[in-house]
């Protein structure tokens, strides 16, 4: 618990009711999708950008520690107050507060789900790109705040490339607006670039001025399997290599494609040992065109069976087994550590076979899942945390596989940020100056290290 004094001064911000500190009330803040734990000393529940600044003031004042939390559905620790402080909850700022088709843009608050923004485009005909695994549960500020990408960056790119503009409360409580509602605007530092992925080391969003597109004319989707591992890798390096965008191409190994089956029976191969989810869209025409050249593709590289959505309900079916993929390998054990690191395209194969060598070497399952076509892979490994030793097993997987990810020119982390888990390998992908730097900006915007401490600066 915080002192009283100030308890009572955030109670008078927010009132009784907003603000919780018994251990029932805040135990299920102290974890995120991650495996760590670690209890807030309070949790508090704004309504408005002046109760955050407010909050920010006192929280500044005392120099209590603030964590910024969506949904909670952080992969990598990101939303867990591992030095306790207050806990920021954005579950009642979660308004649309205006849809602009015309110009193109939709703003809202960071407690909007992201599946909630699709739905109030749809009646519009347009979309929002970025669509992480968890969309249906993830809020827009922990998108950004994690900079989240999902299967459709791969045409559409990422939470980044959507923003244009936001309102960002900083430790001090000062409340900063940059970018704006137009589509083109180089004016001043690009603030977002900053903001975006800084996983609320650098501020706390409070509304976020997004982009959106026009929904395509239409959509091709098709699932491909493959007797061989690499010949799935390598029937993806071939399709980009050509020249082919497409929307997604999600690569499953054969442990994932069971977990899968096992769970929803959706009658997948059990004996495919990679499977390929691909999706164009576009023009017709030229989705057609596209298609045969995929198909073509796959083909050369030994591809066992082909199947293409026939209806929207086909498609649907197809992308929910991706969708349900890191669910139903969660079942597989009491816990599951799911990382995420990006290699060029080229080195997609060679990469899948070090995951699966490193694994085997500790003598642990993987199971492989890959937004392919642009390189980032997502290994799976179920384990129990309370055994110490296979823990220590899954610890020492991870280390080699990100020390094999950065040895391709890759990197830690596509889409699921730094957070608690990645934080201790920083050094294999930057140098001490880089990482000295981005102390130096943290120092600068957060003088009193209060937001999201014992992260990634």
């Amino acid at each position: 618990m915080l002192e009283i004094q100030v308890k009572n001064e955030l109670i008078k911000i927010v009132g009784k009711d907003r603000y919780l500190d018994q251990l029932e009330e805040i135990s299920c803040y102290a974890y995120d999708a991650f495996v760590v734990e670690a209890l807030p000393s309070a949790v508090i529940f704004p309504e408005t950008t002046k109760e955050v600044s407010k909050i920010l003031q006192t929280a500044s004042r005392y120099k209590i520690p603030v964590t910024g939390r969506g949904a909670g559905t952080s992969l990598c620790g990101a939303s867990i107050p591992i030095r306790q402080g207050i806990v920021l909850c954005f579950s009642k700022m979660d308004k649309i507060i205006d849809v602009n088709t015309r110009d193109r843009h939709i703003i809202v608050q960071p407690g909007v789900i992201n599946a909630d923004v699709q739905k109030a485009l749809l009646p519009f005909k347009f979309f929002y790109p970025p669509d992480p695994g968890s969309m249906n549960t993830s809020t827009i500020g922990g998108n950004i705040a994690m900079n989240a990408g999902g299967p459709r960056c791969l045409k559409y790119g990422v939470t980044m490339d959507y923003i244009l503009g936001m309102e960002v409360v900083l430790s001090s409580g000062k409340v900063i607006r940059f970018g704006s509602k137009n589509i083109k605007d180089v004016t001043g530092y690009k603030l977002s670039s900053l903001f975006c992925g800084s996983e609320g080391t650098l501020g706390i969003i409070t509304e976020a001025t997004l982009k959106v597109m026009p929904m395509p004319e239409t959509a091709k989707t098709l699932m491909v399997t493959f007797d061989n591992l690499d010949n799935t890798a390598n029937a993806v390096t071939d399709i980009i290599g050509s020249g082919i965008i497409p929307v997604a191409m999600e690569l499953m190994d054969k442990l994932t494609l069971n977990a899968i089956e096992d769970s929803a029976n959706l009658g997948l191969d059990r004996e495919a040992e990679g499977s390929l989810l691909i999706e164009i869209d576009g023009v017709k025409e030229a989705c057609e065109k596209e298609m045969n050249n995929i198909i073509e593709k796959v083909k050369n590289n030994g591809a066992v069976h082909i199947q293409e959505a026939k209806s929207e309900l086909e498609r649907e079916k197809l992308w929910t087994a991706r969708r349900s993929a890191y669910g139903v390998f969660a079942k597989l054990a009491p816990d599951i550590v799911t990382e995420d690191v990006t290699v060029p395209v080229s080195k997609v194969p060679i990469m899948i076979r070090q995951i699966i060598k490193i694994a085997n070497k500790y003598g642990l399952k993987v199971g492989v899942l890959a937004h392919a076509g642009d390189g980032n892979m997502h290994p799976m490994i179920p384990a129990n945390k309370e055994d110490k030793e296979e823990w220590g097993k899954v610890e020492a997987v991870f280390s080699e596989i990100f020390q094999a990810a950065a040895g391709l020119g890759g990197t830690l982390s596509g889409e699921h940020g730094i957070g608690l888990a990645k934080a201790p390998y920083l050094p294999f992908v930057m140098n001490k100056d880089t990482i000295d730097f981005m102390k130096k900006i943290k120092q600068a915007v957060d003088p009193d290290l209060i937001l999201n401490p014992g992260k990634f600066v």
